[in-house]
């Protein structure tokens, strides 16, 4: 079974998160897939962009929902980046994508460029949120879902599999063993994030875990040989 290793935001501990700068590094790192976080700005565009404001990451204030496009694009989002639109990842990186959306209007706009773009191969959908999970299976047929949690129980699990999901995308410093047995009898994938350091990376591989979302590209390199 292979390991699979995930950026973070592209590779967040070392670039500008969620920025094509970002996510060109996590590439040329090997990292076998590519996390990143989709909003909707004020006038509909799909942006890349983790909080529901700007201000963490940018050199503006503000929700990204009370910004047009135009207004996003004059922000500088580390080290001259400017903030992506979703189909410019799309056409900076080859690597398969797991994109993560809020809510239910950013699910109908993703599967819009989905479908334009065939992308069901090449993208999974993640969110915190069962509701835009069963949304975009629904709008998009095939289409590969997780369901993230940060504070959870069993529960996670039932969730999981009510919403349509393959796969769970789970807090480390939360995950039990119970929570991952019953997701394996579920016949779910396991992510674990965030994976930083050689001792959270020994704890997923001894759980037997599908894969491990991570902010430095390092995890990639010593993956293979931690048991």
């Amino acid at each position: 079974m292979n390991f699979l290793t995930i950026g973070h935001r592209g590779v967040m501990g070392t670039e500008p998160e969620n920025t094509l700068r970002s996510f060109v590094a996590a590439q040329q790192a090997g990292l076998d897939v590519i996390e990143l976080d989709l909003h909707l700005s004020k006038d509909g565009a799909l942006v890349v962009m983790h909080d529901t404001d700007v201000d963490r990451t940018t050199d503006g204030t503000g929700p990204i929902a009370e910004k047009t496009l135009t207004e996003l694009r004059a922000l500088d989002a580390g080290r001259g980046e400017r903030v992506p639109v979703f189909e410019e990842v799309l056409d900076a990186v080859r690597s398969p994508l797991q994109a993560e959306i809020k809510d239910i209007a950013a699910a109908r706009a993703l599967a819009e460029v989905m479908i334009r773009r065939d992308l069901v191969s090449r993208v999974e959908v993640s969110s915190f949120h069962d509701e835009a999970i069963a949304e975009i299976g629904r709008l998009v047929p095939g289409v590969r879902t997780a369901l993230i949690g940060s504070r959870f129980g069993p529960d996670i699990v039932e969730r999981a599999v009510e919403a349509g999901a393959e796969t769970v995308c789970l807090n480390i410093r939360r995950l039990t063993l119970e929570v991952v047995e019953a997701a394996r009898k579920a016949d779910l994938k396991i992510i674990g994030w965030v994976v930083n350091t050689q001792d959270q990376l020994r704890l997923v591989r001894a759980l037997g875990l599908d894969g491990a979302t991570t902010d430095y590209p390092e995890i990639k390199r010593t993956g293979r040989f931690t048991a």
